[in-house]
């Protein structure tokens, strides 16, 4: 180990406090030493740059133009209605997870809840698979954020040259070089990034707005620009499915683009006033695209005369048509390559996000190599190890894209499905087995009936989400090796392998995070009267 990896983190100067003793005192570090951690990281992040760090994750227009075959499914009314109603939805699995990152801001979050939260017999074995598939979730969202960053780099040329047509190869190619360029700019300071992430709220703003203007003058000039009447009630089905179930496959475009909000999560113990800022990012960041993403995906529905022929775009990305049809070859080259250059900063931000919680589980350790992985470098305020692990990793799964279009499907609903479990192990065990009196929440909280019914609606949507949707293949029941989704293999495979490694191996070793709550919580609650976890404020 270097010396700059043994030398002592500083601490942010926000948030300071003076203690009884007249000793200068870092509340978000005093609270999280009560979860049982010491600060390591630097708190570089402000409530803003929390929030901008997941809504550059989300950011609207790449990750539309990413995903939007799926909405393209269910025609209008899949585009629009397709993505308010799972907006509602997860805007209720955030108010859930950002009531439990205000009362306990760890990075690990997802795993750490589980654990405080689950019946004894379970504790160890659902933290153990929790951990997991949030970071298998981590990673698949870093894979399809940087293949959709690839698709979008490869349809660039085909505007100018009709001839050209990407293959798998070329794509991969250039997927392998965004993750290489993530991990070397993820790797230099935090402070760096974090103020990037105003720059991207810029950029973010910029391409919704050139979208909502440009793109219905473009269709009106050349005659293809539907009511409202057609954009909020014509019902399509571009599927094999019954048109019923194309509408909630619909869905798949927003539950992708707004997943990433648990990156707020991961970032907790590098954000100022973390109880505060982690559920404000959560909360906000969904909202947020919610809304403008309707708005957005209602014009982009008024643009579009053809649906099938969009889907059939020889771009090999439906977006780029529409932006061609309406607005000509030099206006869809500047818009998709200003695309391309903010899903290249969501691609960097999900890096982070992911080392944050490979990082954790593995100071936990879960993971495996997890006394190399957990190591951080001081002097940077990174966990270098883990960012590399991430990148790695999520290259060899990029392979998948080799073999053919389904198995690139799997690629986007890997991060939905294996987050998804991540957030419903905590969010359900605390409205099951958790009793009002045992827990002390943060600044934000429903209160204990309201929080109580959000969590049991939360979880009832997660199940419908990662058991069903994500699972299933998007073009109808007739499947084959080309058109089978793999998301359930995948996720199938690491949930099992999990369990089983933790059930030959792991049970004698994994204790659960390192110290646990419960031990501070009753020596805490004698000296203070029992006001445990926020005595600070």
């Amino acid at each position: 180990m270097s010396a700059n990896e043994q030398k002592t983190p500083t601490v942010a100067e926000d948030n300071v406090s003076t203690n009884e003793k007249g000793v200068l005192v870092n509340a978000d570090d005093e609270l999280l030493a009560q979860l049982g951690y010491k600060a390591e990281l630097k708190r570089n992040f402000s409530v803003t740059e929390v929030f901008g760090i997941a809504f550059s994750i989300m950011s609207l227009m790449p990750s539309i133009a990413s995903t939007i075959q799926y909405s393209l499914l269910g025609g209008p009314v899949g585009m629009t209605w397709g993505w308010l109603i799972p907006s509602i939805c997860i805007l209720s699995v955030g108010t859930a997870l950002g009531e439990l990152g205000s009362a306990l801001p760890t990075s690990g979050g997802l795993y750490w809840w589980t654990f405080r939260f689950a019946p004894k017999e379970l504790k160890r074995p659902l933290c153990f698979v929790a951990g997991y598939s949030n970071t298998l979730g981590l990673i698949g969202a870093t894979c399809s954020i940087s293949y959709g960053f690839a698709t979008i780099v490869m349809s660039l040329p085909g505007i100018q040259n009709p001839d050209f047509e990407p293959d798998a190869y070329q794509t991969y190619a250039v997927f392998v070089g965004a993750v290489i360029s993530f991990g070397i700019v993820g790797s230099i300071a935090t402070s760096i990034v974090a103020k990037l992430q105003t720059f991207c709220i810029v950029l973010n703003a910029v391409a919704i707005v050139i979208t909502v203007i440009a793109l219905p003058i473009g269709a009106k000039n050349n005659g293809d620009l539907q009511s409202a009447h057609t954009v909020f009630t014509e019902v399509q089905n571009n599927s094999g499915w019954p048109t019923g179930w194309t509408f909630f496959m619909s869905w798949m475009c927003a539950i992708w683009t707004i997943g990433a909000f648990d990156s707020c999560i991961h970032m907790a113990e590098e954000a100022s006033n973390a109880s505060k800022a982690v559920p404000l990012g959560i909360v906000l960041s969904i909202g947020m695209c919610g809304i403008v993403g309707f708005a957005v995906m209602a014009i982009i529905a008024a643009c579009i005369p053809d649906y099938q022929a969009v889907m059939e775009s020889p771009f090999g990305n439906s977006m780029t048509q529409i932006y061609y049809n309406a607005l000509g070859r030099n206006w869809a080259t500047g818009i998709v390559a200003l695309l391309a250059v903010i899903q290249w900063f969501m691609g960097l931000s999900i890096v982070i996000a992911a080392s944050r919680q490979c990082w954790a589980f593995s100071r936990d350790g879960a993971l495996p190599f997890s006394g190399i992985l957990r190591v951080v470098n001081y002097k940077l305020g990174v966990p270098i190890r883990a960012l590399w692990f991430i990148c790695i990793v999520s290259i060899l799964i990029g392979l998948l894209s080799l073999i053919g279009p389904a198995a690139t499907d799997a690629i986007f609903s890997l991060a939905p499905a294996s987050n998804g479990f991540a957030w419903l192990s905590p969010i359900i065990c605390r409205a099951i087995w958790f009793k009002k009196d045992e827990f002390t929440p943060g600044p934000f909280y429903l209160g204990h009936f309201c929080s109580r019914i959000n969590a049991f609606c939360a979880s009832t949507y997660l199940i419908f989400a990662i058991c069903v949707l994500s699972m299933f293949p998007n073009n109808g029941p007739d499947v084959d090796k080309n058109s089978m989704n793999y998301t359930c293999v995948i996720n199938g495979a690491v949930w099992l392998g999990s369990l089983t490694y933790y059930a030959v191996d792991a049970r004698k070793w994994f204790t659960g995070p390192k110290t646990t709550l419960d031990e501070q919580l009753i020596e805490y609650a004698e000296e203070h009267g029992g006001d445990v976890l926020h005595h600070h404020h």
